[in-house]
């Protein structure tokens, strides 16, 4: 009799288990049903996605290299300006890629300010900045050559690869002269000045107008040559994506064979060590 007893309530335990399991079964159909063909599309791509990562993680852990080579651009947001970039890596291995990297910007001096101005033209009042002082503007286009050194990898596809990246080269220092338009006290006529040995007339604010279009004074661009040095980490947030996507901090040092005049009353250099992080994106393949 207990025997008989224990075999039915295990029958039963089976019995609640299975209506259970076809329960949940059938909710789950019904539920995929209620989906509209964009959604249930949009689950399948979803599913798809991540059997793709998963693969290719299990690739990478036996050694293999799922991708061979990465395009990447963006802006650096440098403590002493700007740049922008273009970067080519080659995969050599899981944890290194060598780099070439193509960068133009602008350093800017620490003591530039923007001073107001005001003029009247035919009636009209006319508001205008220029940096007082400012004798070059001092661009830069550097060429380099580099790797990135994979030394924190995701542990899980939704991880943070973080990668260091170190190297350097040639640069192109471009000094390009900085206009201010100005009345002149003795003509009275509207002029545009570069400095020259003038103090006079371009340290004095009271006939400054402005400073003068952006195009004035590339034909007087000189041109300075040197080298760079950067260091910097990169953590990337789509490591096992085809998309690029990461933010990068680092070092740079930048040396120019001339000291380099930006601004007058202030000391020149040649060396510039800034500061910086930058947005990128691209693509592997």
């Amino acid at each position: 009799m207990k025997k008989i007893v224990i075999m039915a309530t295990n029958l039963k335990k089976i019995g609640v288990t299975l209506f259970a399991s076809l329960f949940f079964v059938s909710m789950g159909i019904a539920q995929q049903q209620k989906l509209s063909p964009a959604q249930q599309e949009k689950i399948r791509l979803k599913n798809e996605r991540r059997e793709k990562i998963n693969q290719l993680i299990k690739q990478e852990e036996e050694g293999a290299l799922i991708y061979q080579k990465q395009i990447t651009q963006g802006i650096h947001f440098n403590t002493d300006g700007w740049s922008i970039f273009y970067e080519k890596g080659k995969y050599k291995s899981i944890t290194k890629t060598n780099l070439w990297w193509i960068e133009v910007g602008e350093h800017k001096h620490p003591k530039e300010e923007k001073t107001p101005t005001a003029s009247s033209i035919q009636g009209f009042i006319i508001v205008s900045n220029y940096i007082y002082g400012k004798q070059n503007n001092l661009y830069d286009v550097k060429l380099g050559f580099g790797q990135q050194k994979l030394i924190g990898g995701k542990g899980n596809k939704n991880g943070v690869a973080v990668s260091a990246i170190y190297g350097g080269g040639l640069s192109a220092g471009l000094l390009k002269p900085y206009y201010l338009q100005i009345q002149n006290p003795t003509t009275r006529k509207q002029e545009d000045i570069k400095y020259n040995n003038n103090d006079n007339l371009f340290l004095d604010p009271t006939i400054v107008l402005g400073k003068s279009s952006f195009g004035k004074g590339f034909n007087e661009m000189q041109f300075v040559p040197g080298g760079h040095l950067k260091g910097a980490l990169r953590f990337d947030y789509g490591r096992y994506n085809e998309m690029v996507s990461a933010l990068e901090v680092g070092l740079k040092a930048t040396y120019f064979s001339k000291k380099m005049p930006i601004m007058l009353l202030n000391p020149e250099k040649s060396l510039f060590f800034n500061a910086y992080i930058s947005v990128t994106f691209g693509k592997r393949k």
